[in-house]
């Protein structure tokens, strides 16, 4: 993952209530969101918010129904104010920004892809794909061929005249998306995005978004309550209980070193199979692999090794990356590694996963 880190949210607090700065001394001291409504009548949104989102990456903030995720993403582009903290975006605490440099934020840096769409009923698809330069002053004729470009990126090729209320659900969702890009912001906030699509065309949508990342290497911050969906997309994975974040880290380093019982819960029913990579379970070296059945790719999946080996636990494969040998994968590990052993302290399994 990059060094460089395009947002830094350090030590923050979200408290709502008539007296917020009161209700915060009693969360630093160690007060909960359950006791603060019921002892004080004020709810507790963020509790000590500590996050380094990596430019050119997607974190995903995950967690359930009043975890405090959507308010977070909210923080980002001061939506919603803190009680109290930092959000640190290229250097700059933005909470320092007067009104002026607030518009410049949300019309240049970041874009922002709403669950339920949000699209102007009154406008074309090509109108609402170029609603940021349409705010910056800009006529139809000047922005129309840079929308129409991001509209045939996402699929919807010749569906520019049409208006919201004649596209689908899933293709609402696309117009939000090329909207978000058409703005040429270099951060992404999407919150709940895919929430509201049919299962199928949400994978179609988590699809399109792998693939749009992968070309243009945005800085995203993705929000969502679904934990396969966080496995599929994440690139840095952050899970949030009642306003506090549980753990965070890379997605692959969860599953296999669940931190909390809540964390446990959460990636017990996961078909490790599908999720699990090659890279997060091997023994990395470069040493000669000696009597090994072939080669597999650090990106592959468990479940693809498991068909290649015929489900023979003899083997061994060498795990290959751009040309190189970038460690060993034994099939027994393998086959450890579907079992959830809760949080594991085994440094070997340490070592494995990176």
């Amino acid at each position: 993952m990059s060094d460089d880190i395009k947002i830094k949210i350090r030590n923050l607090y979200k408290i709502f209530g008539a007296q917020p700065n009161k209700a915060l001394e009693h969360v630093r001291s160690g007060m909960g969101k359950t006791e603060l409504l019921a002892e004080h009548n004020h709810v507790l949104g963020l509790n000590d918010i500590n996050v380094d989102i990596p430019a050119g990456k997607t974190t995903v903030i995950m967690g359930l129904s009043g975890s405090g995720k959507s308010t977070l993403i909210r923080h980002l582009n001061r939506l919603i104010e803190p009680s109290a903290g930092e959000v640190i975006v290229d250097g700059d605490n933005i909470l320092d920004y007067n009104a002026r440099q607030l518009r410049e934020l949300r019309k240049h840096k970041m874009s922002m892809v709403f669950q339920k769409f949000a699209l102007l009923p009154h406008r074309t698809v090509l109108e609402n794909t170029g609603l940021a330069p349409a705010v910056e002053g800009q006529s139809l004729r000047k922005y129309a061929d840079e929308a129409r470009k991001w509209l045939d990126r996402v699929g919807l090729e010749g569906q520019g005249e049409q208006y919201p209320h004649q596209l689908s659900g899933g293709m609402q969702q696309r117009v939000g998306i090329a909207r978000a890009l058409t703005s040429n912001s270099d951060i992404m906030l999407m919150d709940e995005a895919f929430s509201a699509l049919d299962p199928l065309i949400r994978t179609d949508m988590q699809n399109l978004l792998i693939e749009l990342q992968a070309e243009l290497h945005k800085t995203i911050v993705f929000i969502t309550h679904d934990l396969d969906e966080s496995l599929k997309l994440a690139d840095h994975l952050v899970i949030l209980k009642d306003g506090f974040i549980v753990q965070q880290g890379e997605p692959q380093h969860i599953l296999l070193n669940p931190a909390d019982p809540y964390i446990e819960d959460f990636v017990s029913d996961i078909n490790r199979a599908r999720v699990l990579r090659t890279r997060s379970i091997m023994l990395r070296t470069t040493e000669p692999a000696g009597e090994a059945a072939g080669e597999v790719d650090h990106d592959d999946t468990l479940e693809s090794v498991i068909e290649l080996s015929g489900g023979d636990t003899t083997k061994h494969y060498r795990v290959m990356r751009d040309g190189r040998q970038v460690g060993l994968l034994e099939m027994r590990n393998l086959v450890r590694a579907l079992v959830p052993q809760g949080g594991s302290d085994d440094p070997e399994a340490a070592r494995r996963a990176g």
